[in-house]
Formats: structure tokens, sequence, C-alpha cells
């Protein structure tokens, strides 16, 4: 079967979704499409990575359908949560797992659900022929899981070229952070971070998922309130990729406090812009960003990530080198032809 041309493509809930993970599936789709490929898009219940039930009875009959030896791309938000269907159609299909992140590396999560987890998505990654994650360090992250390295491919994301930002720089410092609004992203330690500098001039922006977890919205909602800082942070929401290009075009600093990313996607737009970075040795993060186009920290450390911000808010000259060193990295982004060339060669393998 080596060389076919066709592929299923297993995601949870809407392939629409602005999340980096679900932009990456959609432009892997378009870009397999663009080389000729057949890709038909298989969309479970969106309750997966806890699904329901009637998602996981679903599931079973979906794949129930697919032909035999029909070469299927599973992603992981949905595989992990399914080892009993993967290996069920373990022999009769060629599943290959596309693995953002561990699902049990998501914060938040009760001790007990995050043991389930783990073992859930250790189960059904030994029923896959293969695995591609998005970085190095989540093919490093996989070991814990049982999968060595001579099962696990990278396939990097692309970055579209985007024009520099403006940076034209005001009294007022102005902040950006792109993530939806769960725990992981870290957004409560970049507000305890930046309540120690409220004497100083910044506004800070959040785009991202309001709705996705409520309950976090609602906390980082009264944390702000608690801290004084309502008025100084603005939370904008989810903005598609028009809209999103102009707020980095006129943002001075991108700041990303995450505990965890399998590659940090966003990170990468905001280099595209030429814009510094403030964020933490996650993912593929100090890869992207090296040591001239930003700061990073360890993740989880409040104080360092203070210091961080403390000296781009007060050495006006290190904003400067650091957008420098942003715009000189930009020329060596990966692209999206790159990515989606090299994922059909290795599905190609399957």
């Amino acid at each position: 079967m080596t060389g076919t041309r066709s592929l299923e493509f297993v995601i949870p809930g809407d392939l629409e979704t602005p999340t980096g993970g679900y932009g990456y599936d959609r432009r892997i789709i378009a870009g397999l499409r663009a080389q000729g490929w057949s890709v038909t898009v298989r969309t479970l219940d969106a309750s997966f990575p806890l699904p329901s039930r009637a998602a996981l009875d679903d599931a079973q009959r979906q794949f129930a359908h697919l032909p035999e030896q029909a070469l299927v791309l599973i992603d992981g938000l949905a595989l992990g949560a399914m080892p009993q269907i993967a290996q069920a159609h373990a022999a009769r299909l060629r599943l290959v797992a596309l693995v953002h992140h561990q699902l049990a590396a998501e914060r938040g999560l009760a001790p007990e659900l995050t043991l389930d987890l783990a073992r859930s998505e250790r189960l059904a990654l030994e029923a896959v022929r293969h695995v591609i994650v998005t970085s190095t360090a989540t093919k490093h992250a996989l070991r814990e899981l049982g999968v060595e390295p001579p099962r696990v491919s990278v396939v990097e994301p692309g970055t579209d070229a985007a024009p520099l930002a403006r940076r034209v720089r005001g009294a007022t410092l102005k902040l950006l952070c792109v993530a939806t609004l769960i725990p992981r992203k870290g957004h409560d330690l970049l507000f305890n971070a930046l309540a120690a500098l409220r004497s100083l001039r910044w506004h800070l922006t959040c785009i991202g998922s309001l709705t996705r977890d409520r309950e976090t919205v609602a906390q980082l909602r009264a944390q702000l309130q608690q801290l004084g800082l309502a008025e100084r942070v603005t939370f904008a929401g989810e903005m598609h990729a028009a809209e999103l290009s102009q707020v980095y075009g006129d943002t001075d600093l991108f700041v990303l406090p995450t505990h965890l990313e399998g590659y940090g996607m966003v990170v990468a737009e905001a280099l595209a812009h030429g814009l510094p970075v403030i964020s933490t040795r996650v993912g593929a993060i100090a890869d992207l960003v090296g040591t001239d186009a930003g700061l990073l920290v360890a993740p989880g450390d409040a104080g360092l990530l203070r210091e961080a911000l403390t000296r781009v808010l007060l050495e006006p000259g290190l904003l400067d080198t650091l957008a420098a060193g942003a715009a000189g990295v930009r020329s060596s982004l990966p692209d999206w032809q790159q990515a989606c060339a090299r994922m059909a060669q290795i599905l190609e393998r399957q």
C-alpha cells in the first residue's frame, strides 16, 4: 500500500475552531490536497478528549465503515481517549497518530483523571503504526508513554510570511497574549507578574476563546478585579487570521507564559511580524526565539516572568534590540509547503 494518495483524517469537533492545533490540521489538509491527495475529513463529537458514551459509539461506527487498509490519520485529541477503538481496528486499518501534546499534561485536571488519560493514551498509541508530532520536545516527551523515537516523526508547523509590526511606541507599552483562556496557558502568572508593575505604563490584550473554559475565565476576571488591573487588561475573545494580523501589527511585545506547548505556533506568528517575545522554554519556543529575539523563562516561575517584563518596560533599548533580533529570524521560520511535503513523505511510508 506504500505510495497511496488517499487519506482519512479523523478530528474531534469543528475543524474551523481557531486554535493552533486545529489550524495545523487545516493547513496540512489543504497542503496534502494541493499535492494531489484525496483527503476525507471524518468529524467526531466535540466532547473528546472526555467523550460521552454516545460519542464513543459514534466513533466506533465511523471506524467500522472505513475501507480495509485505509490510511487513517487521527488527531491525538481524539485518539488518546479511545484506545479500545484503535486497538480493535489496528490490524484492519493503517492507523497513524498526530499528537500535538500529551493529554495528561493539560493543567487543571484532577489527579485521577490525569492518570486515566495517561493510561488511555499509552494504550491508544500502542495500536498505531506511527506517530507524528509537531516538535522534538513532544517526541522526547512521548517516551513517558512508551513510544520510542524510531516510531515518531516530527512535522513542525509552517508560518505564513507577515508584514513587520509598526511598533510606533507611545507612552503605553502594548502587550499581546494570544492563547485560549485555559489553565495551562498561564494567564494567572502573567497577571500576578504585571500586578507588581502597575506603576509602569502598559496595557495587555488577551486574544483567545472565552467560552472553552468558562470557569477559568471567571477566575481570571476575578483575579484582575482583586489585583486592580481590570482596566489594564482587555479580553478580546477569538479572532480569525486577518483581524489577528492587524493586532500583531499594532503591538510592541508578545507575551506567552504557557506551561505546555506542542510547538508554539503563536510565538512563530509573533516572530513573523518581527515582535519581540517573552515566553517559556517549552515545546519549540526556545528554538524559535533563540537568544536574540526575546527573553525566555522557566514555565511556572512568576518571579522570573516579572523580571523579564520589568527589563523591557524599563529598558527601551532592550526592546529595540530584541525587536531587531525578531526581525532577523523571520526568514528562518519553516513554511507550510515544507511541512506538508514532509507530512506526505511520512504518510506514504505507512
